[in-house]
């Protein structure tokens, strides 16, 4: 998407916790603990966060200094590239994330940006969210009234 760059947090279903919205000249270790800290506040049974490379950097301590205690401790947890393969190769747990791209692909109001806001485009990605989950809950059932036709 020309102008943005979206980090979500999602659950291991792929489902999204969290996203933040930024201009696409953010850089991704600085727009992370906008979306991160928020994530960990709301969900207190994390205790492992998995990234890619772009999120390198000091994340890993930022987070251990605010959310270390005694009962809790949250390990930051970075995807390695193997060197020794060339060309494309899928990174564990990576496809999670990139399936959850997928499926807001698939919502029209996020195809193109017609939202001036970053906070207006992060609504859209929570209300496509929403709607993927609730067609789950209904096994993706259309009811239609028969009447009406």
């Amino acid at each position: 998407m020309k102008g943005r760059k979206r980090h979500i947090v999602v659950d291991v279903l792929g489902l999204v916790l969290g996203c933040y919205v930024t201009s696409a000249n953010t850089a991704d270790v600085k727009a992370a603990p906008a979306v991160l800290v928020w994530v960990l506040e709301q969900f207190e049974r994390i205790v492992k966060v998995l990234a890619d490379q772009g999120y390198c950097g000091s994340l890993g301590a930022l987070i251990h200094r605010f959310f270390a205690t005694p009962s809790r401790s949250v390990e930051v947890e970075l995807s390695q590239r193997s060197t020794e393969t060339k060309g494309f190769q899928v990174e564990p747990k990576r496809w999670i994330v990139e399936r959850t791209w997928t499926w807001l692909e698939n919502a029209r109001a996020l195809t193109r940006d017609y939202e001036t806001l970053p906070e207006n485009h992060e609504g859209m990605i929570y209300v496509a969210m929403i709607r993927l989950m609730l067609r789950r809950l209904t096994n993706n059932r259309r009811t239609r009234n028969s009447k009406l036709a």
